[in-house]
């Protein structure tokens, strides 16, 4: 328990929580080295990415509650393997990898995390940390929001909201390497940008209603949430299908029912991994534009987190 004295006990460092809040509830400071189960592995983490959610939970969002405190954010990192737990044989001490947490799991906030090894994933020497860091839960969420969910086709017109951000980003070139038409909305500074992901049209949210412009969608990946859900329905032709992440943990009601309204089921897996791998390695994909912190300033990085004006990445770069 912080407060209290760590004791004798291997201590690593951290950015944590004690209570719900605002950015300056986080913490940096010494907590317990973590300790390997079966199957797990002890990772030195060098790259850590912030994520939307993050800021949500430590808000007190609706993102799953906390059963005990301190608690260490954090879902996906980049590291080096420390230490094998007992029948953990798919990596070797020192051998680099990355991965995403298990649902539920959190802890990247940190030098050090005990990993299920199934979710972790061999990290190629033409990958940096932070790059890996940044891709690993936006490119799972991509892949399984765009390929599996919607399964997107060569052809197919897509709307993707919010096209600067992390996971649209990289649902923008992923949908680009499917073959289909790609239209996304972002602020005025960001429109080169997601053109230069490879988008076929761009709206800037600021000056134009995406509603009086975009039509007949087979598909919409929406990353914003809120009023902007609810108004992506009506882009969609009958037999369309609408994919939300934004929007907590069930597919939004419809106002349509000549459509379909999906939340994809972001699940962890080591697969998932390697076709980020693949991807980046064939050029498909690259990494965003990314601020790099230090675990010192969680503070800092949460308020730039929760502005939700970014471009690309938050990553804490641990070692």
């Amino acid at each position: 328990m912080v407060g209290a004295e760590i004791g004798d006990e291997e201590k690593m460092k951290a950015s944590y929580f004690e209570q719900h809040g605002g950015p300056e509830v986080l913490t940096y400071g010494d907590l317990p080295d973590p300790e390997p189960a079966a199957g797990e592995v002890i990772v030195d983490i060098h790259a850590a990415s912030v994520n939307g959610a993050d800021w949500k939970v430590r808000a007190g969002g609706t993102y799953g509650e906390i059963e005990s405190f301190p608690y260490i954010l954090g879902r996906d990192f980049s590291g080096v393997v420390a230490t094998l737990g007992e029948g953990a044989g798919d990596f070797a001490v020192g051998d680099p990898v990355f991965g995403v947490c298990e649902r539920g799991q959190e802890g990247t906030y940190a030098e050090k995390i005990a990993m299920d090894q199934a979710l972790c994933a061999s990290k190629p020497d033409s990958m940096p940390h932070i790059d890996a860091a940044c891709l690993s839960l936006t490119g799972l969420t991509a892949i399984i929001s765009v390929e599996e969910t919607l399964q997107l086709k060569a052809g197919e017109k897509i709307l993707i909201q919010g096209g600067a951000g992390g996971v649209a980003s990289f649902a923008i070139e992923l949908a680009k390497h499917i073959g289909a038409h790609v239209i996304t909305t972002c602020s005025a500074r960001n429109m080169d940008y997601v053109r230069g992901l490879g988008a076929d049209e761009v709206i800037d949210y600021g000056a134009q209603d995406f509603t009086e412009i975009v039509t007949d969608c087979d598909a919409v990946f929406e990353t914003v949430g809120g009023d902007v859900t609810l108004k992506s329905f009506s882009v969609l032709k009958p037999g369309g299908r609408l994919a939300a992440i934004a929007s907590g943990m069930q597919a939004p009601p419809s106002p349509r029912d000549d459509v379909e309204s999906l939340r994809p089921a972001v699940g962890r897996d080591r697969k998932y991994m390697e076709r980020i791998v693949k991807l980046y390695e064939a050029g498909v994909v690259h990494t965003q534009p990314v601020t790099v912190y230090s675990l010192e300033n969680a503070v800092e990085t949460h308020r730039v987190s929760e502005s939700r004006h970014l471009q690309g990445k938050l990553v804490f770069q641990v070692r």
